[in-house]
């Protein structure tokens, strides 16, 4: 994102997240200066996931097999045109990673 922006009259700034919840019509988007944003939509996930740095798995053996993946580079292939190095993954933390989020 870059730029300023006002979503639903929160303001949003570079760097930041907003969440909208379910259920809307509309949505009010307002560009309080020359701004690009991204919005994510769709019905949330029915399961309970772990997402953790750039990555999101059902279980903690899951993330730690895709942050080997990326660091190793088996598996998540390159970014073409980005100009720098692969950004590494830290460290996971000492402990297990749990899955959070909404059961149905």
């Amino acid at each position: 994102m870059s730029g300023s922006a006002e979503v639903d009259g929160v303001p949003v700034e570079p760097g930041s997240l907003l969440y909208l919840g379910c259920g809307r019509r509309e949505l009010p988007l307002r560009a309080r200066t020359d701004a690009a944003v991204l919005l994510l939509g769709g019905e949330p996930f029915t399961e309970r996931l772990v997402m953790w740095w750039n990555f999101i798995g059902r279980t903690h053996d899951e993330i730690a097999q895709a942050r080997e993946d990326w660091t190793t580079g088996t598996r998540f292939g390159e970014v073409h045109g980005y100009p720098g190095p692969r950004l590494p993954a830290p460290p996971l933390p000492a402990l297990p990673l749990k899955p959070r989020g909404r059961e149905r």
